[in-house]
């Protein structure tokens, strides 16, 4: 596949994290950022698809809204669990 080149702009922080990183793994700029749009993209895609996914079930009538409190009711005490001895 062929390589081409985007240029983008960034803070000043960020690119100076950025070369500290890289000299810290002995690795370029350019292979990390690769490295992160990549990872990034991934994730991106993946959760727009279950997105689109799950609208299309909700709009087939094949799955059912859940209120966010309770949602969040869920997740906590699965948490709690996960803490408790």
């Amino acid at each position: 596949m062929k390589d081409i080149t985007i240029s983008v702009r960034v803070p000043e922080d960020l690119s100076q994290r950025l070369t500290a990183l890289a000299e810290s793994t002995k690795r370029s700029r350019s292979s990390l950022i690769e490295d992160a749009l990549r990872i990034y993209i991934g994730d991106q895609l993946w959760q727009v698809a279950a997105i689109r996914e799950t609208l299309e079930d909700y709009q087939g009538g094949n799955a059912k809204l859940v209120p966010h409190e309770i949602v969040m009711e869920r997740l906590e005490a699965k948490l709690r669990a996960k803490l408790e001895p």
